[in-house]
């Protein structure tokens, strides 16, 4: 399965400290997706196609709280996105209706995160800093072209999620959000020309392929 590159596969996100930076790798590496978002160099648990055998060949590592931090790490990225797109006004008329409610669901869905992550005695992960690559919010048009990317990114990896979720509980929030990103996924594709149901059973991306995809565009 192909998979399109974000941000021009240069990593946006700097982490408080080398723990929280390396955390948030051991669980791609358990989760299996979204590590061209972080500059990775050698001993990395992701670093130059080297992953830790033990979590990349059994996702089943994955606790309620590693996918749960996970989760979070991706929120405030795109929270962060929307946040920064919308302040560049690039958007009006109905576009704005639209994408304006997808920046509020990504606020809310980094607060019931962390909330669940509370509720179950972790801690959650520090937002890091974001700084997206110049022209990602030059026009309309690469606004939303990356938002179309990040939204199709983010169902798969939500559906690639759900399945490791132990807690019947949590499996039920974990499925009500990946269904929230896939109507944000659809009306992305939708104001932007593309094909809002490109397929009867939403794809999720497994830990093989998107690995083997990223490790080109990740920063060493």
């Amino acid at each position: 399965m192909g998979i399109k590159t974000i941000f021009g596969g240069r990593p946006v996100l700097e982490f408080a400290d080398e723990h929280s930076r390396r955390s948030f790798l051991r669980n791609a590496a358990l989760i299996g997706v979204g590590v061209t978002y972080v500059a990775t160099r050698a001993g990395d648990p992701v670093a130059f196609g080297t992953a830790d055998r033990g979590f990349a060949k059994n996702d089943a590592n994955a606790s309620d709280l590693d996918i749960l931090n996970y989760a979070l790490t991706l929120e405030y990225l795109e929270s962060a996105f929307y946040t920064a797109g919308l302040k560049a006004k690039l958007l009006k008329g109905r576009d704005l209706d639209l994408v304006d409610p997808i920046q509020q669901h990504e606020a809310d869905h980094v607060n019931v995160v962390r909330s669940t992550i509370v509720q179950l005695g972790g801690k959650p992960v520090a937002q890091p800093k974001v700084k997206f690559p110049a022209g990602t919010f030059a026009s309309r048009a690469s606004f939303l072209k990356t938002a179309g990317v990040f939204e199709e990114l983010g169902v798969k990896a939500y559906h690639g999620q759900v399945p490791l979720v132990k807690s019947p509980d949590l499996l039920g929030a974990a499925a009500s959000i990946a269904g929230v990103e896939s109507r944000h996924a659809a009306i992305i594709a939708q104001i932007t020309g593309g094909n809002p149901f490109p397929a009867p059973i939403e794809a999720h991306l497994a830990m093989g392929p998107v690995l083997q995809a990223a490790m080109p565009f990740i920063a060493k």
